[in-house]
């Protein structure tokens, strides 16, 4: 997917001060992770594009050093190693290297070992389409509502699209498992982008709302129906995240809007947001 940045610096840079006092004053969570080796795997999502400070050692992956696997890390005393990478697909997470604008990105579960006691992952959206077609979603004066668009008159396309790949997101989970046996593996789901009907503050009709909250709840319970087959544990960040969608207040957003209120990239996860995620995530490890 693009990028695409609205506002100013100053405005990130000032959340990310405030992100940072939350990190450094989190208590440990689990300690029986502590100063185990934690390797966070996944797409944009949990990567963090355009929070500051970004993390130079990967530039084409926009990844944030403060995003909700640091937080993890943090609360549980783990030694983190972040792999995540924005627009990556499941396919990059277990098969294929990715593409980005800095070079190419190894596969993701290379990063694992028998060493590994702690993995995270949220992935899948890419693999429909999902954030640009979100975008979109936009009403345009003339434009055919997605939910009509992507229904022609019969079955879901996207709905269709996340059934198949759950046979690929399985095959990502087996063989993570493979190459980090020892590991607790927690699949993070997806959150609450938009609140039911919409609002008026985002350029969204409310059927459109509704269905692409459908899609997103969709994906994450074929992904959590995946993940517990497999003895993994899924962790739902939809009902934390309620009422901190795009429409809420700039100084309560989990995600930016459309057309986001600082910089940052549309639907995905505030500084506030990723905080709030790795937090929920730490206290649900045990």
């Amino acid at each position: 997917m693009s990028v695409v940045v609205r506002g100013t610096r100053l405005a990130a840079v000032g959340v990310g001060v405030l992100v940072a006092g939350a990190l450094l004053a989190a208590p440990a969570d689990a300690a029986p992770l502590r100063g185990a080796e934690y390797v966070a795997l996944g797409d944009s999502a949990a990567a963090g594009p355009l929070i500051e400070p970004q993390d130079r050692s990967s530039p084409g992956c926009f990844r944030a050093e403060r995003n909700y696997p640091a937080v993890i890390a943090q609360r549980v005393g783990a030694r983190l190693r972040d792999a995540t990478c924005s627009s990556a697909r499941s396919a990059n997470v277990y098969a294929t290297p990715q593409r980005t604008v800095a070079g190419l990105v190894p596969v993701q579960a290379s990063t694992l070992s028998a060493r590994t006691r702690l993995v995270t992952l949220t992935i899948g959206l890419n693999d429909v389409g999902m954030f640009p077609i979100a975008l979109s979603c936009a009403s345009i004066p003339g434009s055919t509502p997605c939910n009509q668009r992507y229904r022609r008159g019969g079955p879901d396309d996207l709905h269709v699209r996340i059934n198949a790949a759950g046979v690929k997101w399985g095959r990502m989970l087996d063989s993570i498992r493979r190459h980090a046996p020892n590991a607790k593996v927690v699949v993070v789901g997806y959150g609450t982008y938009i609140r039911s009907g919409g609002c008026a503050a985002q350029p969204i009709r409310p059927a459109d709302a509704d269905f692409f909250r459908s899609v997103v709840a969709k994906a994450n319970r074929v992904m959590a129906a995946q993940a517990q087959r497999r003895g993994m544990q899924f962790v739902d960040i939809g009902p934390m995240s309620e009422g901190h969608d795009m429409c809420a207040p700039p100084a309560r957003q989990y995600f930016y809007g459309t057309v986001p209120s600082e910089l940052g990239v549309p639907l995905h996860p505030t500084p506030l947001g990723m905080v709030a995620i790795g937090r929920y995530v730490a206290s649900r490890l045990g």
